[in-house]
């Protein structure tokens, strides 16, 4: 989900800079929702699991550059149902900043308009899941439609944001176009699977169900 180095020009980038103290001020809401239900400690714990799961899905899993970015494994939609909202996205702020100073620093000046792409999408999929999940079901009740719903959204405003900026720093020339195409079709794939994830997550989260006298996951997961 990187956009390109250079896609956007340095003047433009500061709409990129709002954008992510947007998504930081929800993150800000969200982290104290979490320090009211479980504590500093239980939030601290997980956002480090996070923002490791989230080094490995930008430096370990497979990802290939198409079109106006790179096709990453991303599963925002696990990290929010295992984790929660708040070490979720403070996870995926704090892998990319990894990702970005010690092994892609190229990567830096886009930094701002990358992480608002990571998190804005968590943040649909967060008021997602209270709206499609009823209140009395944890997480690991959670059917396949209620997985494949959350996943698409997630990847869907991945797609959506990195055509935003791409469309917002290079115009709608026919390669511009063309690269913003390819990259949202290959990048859409990831649907098929991520659900599938969610779901074998979830699965093994069951048979684990001391984790939740832990801290290390969302209440939610299991009440």
């Amino acid at each position: 989900m990187h956009i390109e180095p250079d896609l956007i020009s340095p003047e433009k980038m500061l709409l990129a800079y709002a954008t992510a103290a947007a998504a930081g001020a929800m993150t800000v809401k969200f982290a104290a929702d979490t320090l009211r239900e479980r504590g500093l400690v239980s939030l601290l714990a997980r956002t480090v699991l996070a923002t490791g799961a989230v080094f490995c899905f930008f430096e370990v899993f497979p990802h290939y550059a198409v079109g106006v970015s790179e096709v990453h494994l991303i599963l925002g939609s696990t990290l929010l149902l295992i984790f929660g909202a708040a070490p979720a996205a403070i996870g995926l702020a704090l892998g990319l900043l990894i990702q970005g100073l010690f092994f892609a620093p190229f990567d830096l000046p886009q930094y701002f308009a990358n992480v608002t792409t990571l998190i804005a999408p968590l943040v649909a999929i967060k008021f997602l899941a209270d709206r499609i999940i009823p209140a009395n079901t944890p997480y690991v009740d959670l059917r396949y439609g209620q997985a494949l719903a959350l996943s698409a959204t997630y990847q869907g405003g991945v797609v959506l944001w990195v055509a935003f900026w791409a469309l917002y720093g290079q115009g709608f020339g026919a390669e511009n176009l063309t690269d913003i195409v390819t990259f949202g079709g290959a990048y859409m794939l990831v649907v098929l699977l991520e659900p599938l994830v969610d779901l074998a997550v979830l699965a093994g989260a069951k048979l684990a169900r001391g984790l939740a006298r832990t801290g290390l996951v969302t209440p939610r997961l299991f009440a």
